[in-house]
């Protein structure tokens, strides 16, 4: 049996496939600075986390799922919540801490989750959504729905114990899952080979699950690599182990801002040189599918909505004090 999976080129993806694509990352893009800039402000409390550079992961293995399928989020969740389908103004309230944000205010950034459209949650614990994902996984496997799920994690989980006993449990049970790793080469500050011993590519295939790695900085090969999995997992052929190889072009929070732990010229090759969104409108133009000033169309819609997003979440009100127990426990 082999475990490693053959991630060529599909092409199944047309001009308007293509531009919607782009459209989502343009949004998490914006998304993201607007984040950065009201934190800056001090109008969204608590922790930040943003994941620019990171945005053909979430728009491209998204792109691969149905509504009813699941994800599981880290604590870089934002792109992951909106390219599964969320509201930008209901993701502004929900920062802003306000009621009508998704989990009424009380999730914050690092917390958001969308039953409607099968976001489980983010989790702010290392490694903490792998066995949400793998339980969800079983669940569906014996409810028969036909559902998959992608467990969204970073590199710096990719030594979690929990990690291995999940892959464990869904290689036994050939549950419909699919570990997504978004290896943007930095644990917090530590360079991934500083604490990760051999090729990572193996943790999957020690559990005979099939492995691919992918370029993360292109969204046509994320999609490609996970519409293959979620078709392996749908069909009944169990879990998936993807690396998508990123890029973080920001630091890890918003009081990492000197970055001492990486080079200048790092940051350049990947932020100026492999940027998805930049590499995709290329792409675009290079092959007829649309021309700058059809792009920037795109650009100028997509500020728009997030700007009417940010004037949603800032009118919206704070909860009543008296829900501070509610909503904590099931009845």
């Amino acid at each position: 049996m082999t475990s490693e999976l053959k991630t060529a080129k599909l092409s199944r993806l047309n001009k308007e496939k293509l531009l919607h694509l782009y459209r989502e990352m343009l949004v998490i893009r914006e998304f993201e600075e607007q984040a950065q800039d009201l934190y800056s402000r001090t109008l969204i409390p608590g922790i930040l986390h943003v994941s620019i550079g990171q945005e053909a992961v979430a728009v491209g293995v998204c792109a691969a799922l149905g509504t009813s399928d699941y994800i599981t989020s880290t604590h870089r969740g934002h792109g992951h919540c909106l390219a599964k389908g969320a509201d930008v103004g209901r993701m502004f309230a929900e920062l802003f801490g306000k009621v009508d944000g998704y989990c009424r205010g009380k999730g914050g950034s690092m917390h958001i989750a969308n039953r409607d459209v099968g976001n489980l949650g983010a989790n702010a614990i290392v490694g903490g959504s792998i066995p949400i994902a793998t339980g969800a996984a079983l669940s569906a496997k014996l409810r028969k729905t036909g559902q998959v799920v992608v467990c969204f994690f970073g590199d710096g989980a990719l030594n979690q114990g929990v990690l291995f006993e999940s892959m464990n449990f869904a290689s036994i049970w050939k549950l419909p899952v699919i570990y997504a790793c978004e290896n943007n080469q930095y644990g917090e500050y530590t360079p991934l080979g500083r604490v990760t011993a051999g090729n990572i590519l193996l943790r999957g295939q020690a559990f005979e699950i099939p492995s691919a790695r992918a370029d993360g900085m292109d969204v046509e090969a994320v999609y490609d690599a996970t519409h293959q999995a979620v078709e392996r997992a749908r069909t009944g052929g169990g879990a998936s182990f993807l690396i998508f190889e990123t890029y973080r072009f920001s630091g890890h929070g918003m009081s990492d801002r000197d970055r001492p732990y990486r080079s200048r010229e790092e940051e350049q090759e990947w932020c100026q040189n492999r940027d998805p969104i930049t590499g995709l409108a290329e792409r675009l133009m290079e092959c007829g599918h649309a021309t700058q000033a059809e792009l920037d169309s795109i650009r100028d819609r997509v500020k728009h909505e997030v700007a009417a997003g940010v004037e949603f979440g800032t009118k919206a009100a704070f909860p009543d004090p008296d829900e501070v127990g509610k909503h904590v426990y099931a009845d």
